[in-house]
């Protein structure tokens, strides 16, 4: 009927751990330095984002106030 065997289910395991793990090696990670130039360029423009945004939502309560 098709079924497969334990021991077919355990092979295909062990060739997909050995094959992750052979990509995982071929990874090129960051240096330090660049990870913290990331956190700073996220940082910084996540900072003139919120800025922007609150200016905008005080402009728009202030608009709003005197309307009414």
């Amino acid at each position: 009927m098709g079924h497969k065997t334990d021991g077919e289910g355990m092979r295909k395991i062990i060739q997909f751990a050995r094959e992750s793990y052979a990509e995982l090696r071929k990874v090129v990670w960051p240096s330090r330095d660049d990870v913290i130039s990331s956190v700073k360029v996220v940082l910084i423009s996540t900072a003139i984002l919120a800025a922007a945004l609150g200016l905008v939502d005080m402009l728009l309560l202030f608009g709003i106030r005197a309307i009414f």
